[in-house]
């Protein structure tokens, strides 16, 4: 049975990674900071799919626990074939307005993180001659954006070159990249997103679901729907200026927020 392990997996697109893959009949390894919730995700995906689920509660922020998480993905007894990296959150304040240990903490899961988890999966996969790392970024990675985007963009670059050096091997590296996805984290950061178009959402289901397919292509970086595929092809060519003035007005945006 091929087993997955999926990071921040009790909400949002990491919950939709999980209940796809358990459809598949994906053993599972779930990850999140919250025992009861994990074991509530793992009890009602065992009554609908039959596949064997371990949970691990870690907050991926702190070096011991982290370490727990790439001890087992390291353990060639339990090879673990897919890796989603999926934790993460927004500090939904401006750079100069934020407590740097927020902005550390937020660096912790969605940078750092990543890099132990995969330097701990992948040569095990590699000597398997198999192997799926899929790292959940963003279209924010594409413009300056404060500390979020960078950490998105970073992800994307990382992707891209550990996609380039796992050539030829059997295993995979694929960045997701999608726009507004309908989840709770805009709630959770604190961010105003009541002035976005209905048309500006995507589904989390379907975001997993393309992901997946371009997984099984090969694509190195997925962008789930037409309009985000747009997007980015423009953010990736706008002036330097421009892309200042977009920053600019999401801190402006932001301070107004967090005013209220």
């Amino acid at each position: 049975m091929t087993t997955a392990l999926v990071t921040g997996a009790t909400s949002g697109v990491g919950n939709a990674f999980a209940r796809r893959l358990a459809a598949e009949g994906c053993g599972l390894v779930l990850v999140a900071r919250e025992t009861g919730r994990l074991e509530d995700a793992a009890r009602i995906l065992r009554e609908l799919h039959g596949v064997d689920i371990e949970v691990l509660a870690a907050d991926l922020s702190d070096r011991d626990q982290l370490e727990r998480v790439a001890d087992r993905l390291r353990d060639e007894a339990r090879p673990v074939d897919v890796l989603v990296n999926n934790a993460g959150f927004a500090v939904g304040k401006p750079f100069l307005a934020a407590p740097v240990c927020e902005e550390e903490r937020m660096l912790d899961v969605m940078v750092r993180a990543v890099l132990v988890l995969t330097r701990a999966a992948a040569p095990g996969m590699v000597a398997r001659g198999r192997g799926k790392v899929i790292t959940v970024s963003s279209v924010a990675g594409f413009f300056p954006g404060g500390t979020y985007s960078a950490a998105k963009a970073w992800a994307t670059s990382f992707t891209a070159s550990l996609a380039g050096e796992l050539a030829g091997t059997g295993v995979t590296a694929t960045a997701l990249c999608p726009g507004y996805v309908r989840t709770g984290f805009h709630r959770r950061a604190g961010l105003n997103t009541a002035h976005l178009p209905a048309w500006a959402w995507l589904d989390a289901d379907r975001v997993v679901a393309d992901c997946l397919a371009d997984v099984r292509r090969g694509r190195t970086v997925s962008v789930p729907s037409l309009r985000y595929k747009a997007a980015v092809s423009f953010l990736r060519h706008i002036p330097l200026c421009f892309g200042k003035a977009l920053s600019a007005r999401r801190a402006a945006m932001l301070a107004r927020d967090a005013a209220r």
